[in-house]
């Protein structure tokens, strides 16, 4: 009987996270570990659960019948056990972390790095990158993202809020006529972020405008890669303001249109509400919401 609750929590997995690879990353086990509990199962109800390919993997009619019975055996476990664990102080697990590739000494690295210290007996893995991972399919059990986000199942809470500057460098400014009005600065070269739109929205008494740049003299798919290209005069862009304060401070970079400010822009904790480790989950983001409101990534 243990034997087919464990298949049936791994066959959550893998209809959760849509391959055997990432319901192992999530599960701690080995594709092929996990792919010998879904055969125990399939060969203990005698009929397939899954449609397999070298390209996708999809639920059969059985294992679509099957699969709300089986969550709901894998939450009420949970709930159990959160039950029995909200009390103590001294969690135990591990939990996977994706975040922006910068702002290493942010609010947000502090709160994770004492949460850490709090908890021992919790093994943090952190994966940094400027890319938006599929939480689900990558097996992260949270991720700390910027700004509007998209529909999705994902559950998400605000945790600070994030400043940004649009800025050049002096040497770009000197080599083409000053930057008065938007539509100086609609003409001028930018430098493009793979991971975000090219548009630009920016704010003075109250008044939005939006527009998209007409020149994109380079693009780049890191935060980092983008302050490097700016301080090299390729162009103008908007960056995150912890990491150029001191660029700004030296007159290395110069603050474009100063009138004109960019929106404040969130800072979110985002989370599938379903896993084998969602009482971790929220303590960590009760701990990242307790953060000052001035919170940076």
């Amino acid at each position: 009987m243990f034997d087919d609750y464990r298949g049936l929590a791994v066959f959550v997995a893998v209809a959760d996270a849509g391959s055997f690879s990432a319901a192992g990353r999530r599960l701690r086990l080995s594709t092929s570990v996990v792919s010998h509990h879904i055969s125990r199962l399939e060969e203990r109800i005698d009929t397939p659960l899954f449609f397999r390919s070298t390209r996708s993997l999809s639920l059969t009619s059985e294992g679509q019948r099957m699969l709300d019975a089986a969550r709901r055996m894998v939450q009420a476990g949970e709930e159990a056990l959160d039950t029995l664990s909200d009390d103590r102080d001294q969690l135990v697990g591990a939990l996977r972390i994706t975040l922006p590739a910068f702002g290493t000494n942010s609010a947000v690295h502090q709160a994770i790095w004492q949460f850490s210290k709090d908890h021992p007996m919790v093994a943090m893995s952190l994966f940094a990158s400027d890319r938006q991972v599929d939480l689900i399919a990558e097996g992260y059990d949270l991720a700390i993202r910027l700004g509007r986000l998209a529909d999705s199942s994902l559950k998400n809470r605000k945790i600070g809020v994030f400043h940004r500057m649009l800025v050049a460098a002096p040497e770009y400014l000197a080599s083409r006529p000053p930057i008065e009005t938007l539509d100086d600065l609609k003409t001028c070269d930018f430098v493009s972020f793979e991971m975000l739109p090219d548009e630009v929205t920016l704010t003075r008494d109250g008044e939005d405008v939006s527009f998209t740049p007409e020149n994109f003299r380079i693009e780049v798919d890191t935060i980092t890669a983008g302050r490097a290209a700016i301080l090299a005069g390729l162009g103008i862009q908007n960056m995150p303001l912890d990491e150029i304060a001191e660029d700004v401070a030296r007159g290395d970079l110069v603050e474009v249109l100063p009138d004109w400010k960019l929106p404040v822009m969130g800072v979110f904790a985002v989370w599938p509400d379903s896993g084998p480790k969602k009482k971790l989950t929220r303590r960590l983001i009760d701990a990242l919401a307790a953060l000052p409101d001035t919170a940076q990534p």
